[in-house]
């Protein structure tokens, strides 16, 4: 667990109460991400398994260690949003929130009586996060949708690959956390506005193609203005050099000495000073139309060495260049650890695992753990008293099998 803030200095987003009814992966990170810096966020949940990324990739005592990174800082009410009368019992919970966060398909709180006209009629002030496939309007909208599609269709997949060959995907769900993040930066956006103007509460459309084109770069400025069709580079970033992977006697290196100045103390460092000096390489531009004469100088020279050997000597010359990292490394790094990167984090389970760390790092009001992730309606019986349900109407509920 992180530190807490002092008393003095509450959390940045303290007092914010967040109701989150995604699942999976876009809707619950953006959740992830609020309650990190404060917010109170409450998890809605199938009562019975509930979110299905409790059992994704590799479990321990039965739960994905995933989960314990994805639901810290939350709260699990276990509620079946399919029967009215857990309907009404989300909108009383959504008609004292300040953030709803949704990853439905579109459609799917219309069908609960919760569109955003009928909330905003109970709650004028509610920020509504709506994540989807392809947004809540256009063509596409009633298609289903997952962050790999926004990938392949925001650009992405088409230039994860070596060229000719087949794409490939990133390794970890980017589509998916593109969106949760460009949904939290609505949801910042829309608080700030409704507390320093007094405006309403507001609706954010986030589809998960358009979070992948945002970061897309250049790619469509340059077919508008050129008809150039960026296509796969593998590791390399084209039009930029030199700025690639290059093999060491055991393992891979990047480098990237494509500054101006940069690129001379590369190749100093390597024994080309002839290429360093050359004065068509002066600039980007020049080392572009030589590029694949520097990278094989450039390799020539990784290959005979290993990767620390590698690393040591570029960081002498201030060349930007670094090791593939893989888990272990990263468990192993001494940085990771002073930076707070890597957290002993306790579960309800009764083990510790350790977990990512907090982003960004504030200096004064910094994001915390305050709680594991929960059990699948830890908190519905509390969330519920909190509400003014009494004991005997909680206990009706759980007979009719509405909350768990």
């Amino acid at each position: 667990m992180t530190d807490t803030p002092t008393p003095s200095t509450p959390a940045a987003l303290a007092g914010v109460r967040v109701i989150e009814m995604g699942q999976l992966i876009a809707g619950p990170f953006c959740g992830k991400t609020l309650g990190e810096f404060g917010a109170e966020v409450i998890k809605i949940e199938a009562p019975g398994a509930g979110d299905p990324l409790r059992n994704w990739r590799l479990l321990k005592n039965g739960t994905s260690v995933w989960w314990q990174v994805q639901s810290r800082n939350k709260r699990s009410v276990a509620l079946d949003l399919r029967q009215p009368e857990g309907q009404a019992l989300a909108r009383q919970l959504v008609a004292e929130a300040d953030v709803l966060v949704e990853n439905f398909r579109p459609g799917t709180l219309e069908g609960w009586g919760m569109s955003p006209a009928e909330l905003h009629a109970l709650n004028p002030g509610l920020i509504i996060l709506r994540i989807s496939g392809y947004g809540q309007t256009g063509p596409y909208r009633d298609l289903p949708g997952f962050g790999v599609i926004g990938e392949a269709m925001g650009g992405l997949r088409h230039l994860t690959a070596e060229p000719g060959r087949v794409p490939v995907r990133v390794g970890v769900s980017i589509g998916d956390t593109l969106a949760a993040l460009h949904g939290a930066i609505g949801v910042l956006a829309a608080l700030y506005h409704r507390r320093a103007h007094g405006g309403p509460g507001q609706v954010i459309d986030v589809a998960l193609h358009e979070a992948v084109f945002n970061v897309m770069e250049s790619l469509l400025p340059e077919y508008s203005a050129f008809g150039a069709v960026r296509e796969a580079a593998g590791s390399a970033l084209p039009g930029i050099a030199p700025s690639n992977a290059y093999p060491c006697q055991d393992g891979w290196v990047l480098v990237a000495g494509n500054g101006d100045s940069i690129f001379k103390r590369l190749m100093a460092a390597i024994g080309r000073d002839d290429l360093g000096q050359a004065p068509d390489l002066a600039d980007n531009a020049g080392r572009v139309a030589r590029v694949a004469e520097i990278d094989a100088a450039i390799q020539a020279w990784t290959a005979q060495r290993s990767v620390q050997a590698v690393t040591e000597a570029l960081s002498a010359a201030r060349v930007p260049a670094g090791k593939v990292y893989t888990a272990k490394d990263i468990a192993e790094d001494p940085h990771y650890r002073a930076r707070d990167m890597i957290l002993q984090q306790p579960t309800r389970d009764g083990y510790t695992v350790e977990v990512p760390g907090i982003v960004p790092k504030l200096s004064v009001t910094p994001g915390t753990v305050r709680s594991s992730a929960p059990h699948v309606g830890d908190d519905t019986d509390a969330v519920l008293r909190e509400m003014g349900l009494s004991d005997a109407q909680i206990a009706t509920l759980r007979s009719k099998a509405i909350i768990q």
